[in-house]
């Protein structure tokens, strides 16, 4: 019986982290598609600024109600796990699109012109802080939304890191709480089981004692002569 639920238990985990793998490369793929899809050759104004400023917002939500479910997940390491792999990509099409739009619209703003897979590839340089050099922001504009990704990259990899762990961390000190507290149920449980045996066996027992007293010839009796 054991050995059945520890089976059962090994392929349900199975199936968890698969059905978690395919939603992470579900959203990737997905979010991939859109960004080479949607419409970015329109003009660069107030309104694309707020446009950024609200993805961002939005994203910064988004990890948030992550972070929400990882505390109250069965598998928080695994949720911790897909919401990093979700979010990266998310986060670097962000700023992929808005370098896209900066260079389309303010010619000069990069060392050349930036293609879509050029400004994916240069979100992903300076989020690795590998800095190869061939492309580099030269207007004012452009380095300060270069600043402004590489202090987000700061935001994602330290503290928002940090903060999952921490969620992780709360999610297994509940598990260990409840398994517990429900050792210390079940212990009660026998604990009263047992005593509930005893009581009944030690009623057995007079009940038998007084029927052989009531029973049993008197003590000190004499045959007649």
């Amino acid at each position: 019986m054991k050995g059945t639920r520890q089976a059962d238990r090994v392929r349900a985990t199975r199936r968890r982290r698969l059905r978690s793998a395919v939603r992470s490369a579900v959203s990737v793929v997905l979010s991939v598609v859109v960004y080479y899809l949607a419409p970015l050759d329109h003009g660069l104004d107030i309104g694309t600024a707020i446009a950024l400023a609200v993805s961002l917002v939005l994203f910064v939500g988004v990890i948030a109600w992550q972070i929400r479910t990882v505390t109250k997940s069965v598998y928080p390491r695994l949720r911790a796990v897909e919401t990093l792999a979700t979010a990266g990509p998310i986060f670097l099409i962000i700023f992929s699109a808005a370098y896209v739009l900066l260079s389309e619209n303010q010619a000069g703003s990069f060392s050349e012109t930036l293609g879509r897979s050029d400004a994916l590839y240069f979100t992903v340089t300076v989020f690795a802080t590998v800095g190869f050099g061939d492309i580099v922001p030269v207007t004012g504009t452009a380095r300060g939304v270069t600043v402004v990704q590489m202090l987000s990259d700061v935001v994602l990899v330290g503290l928002i890191a940090r903060v999952l762990l921490s969620a992780v961390r709360i999610a297994e000190d509940a598990r260990s709480a409840d398994s517990a507290d429900s050792a210390d149920s079940a212990d009660s449980a026998d604990s009263a089981d047992s005593a509930d045996s005893a009581d009944s066996a030690d009623s057995a027992d007079s009940a038998d004692s007084g029927v052989s007293g009531v029973s049993g010839e008197p003590s000190g009796s004499e045959e007649p002569e």
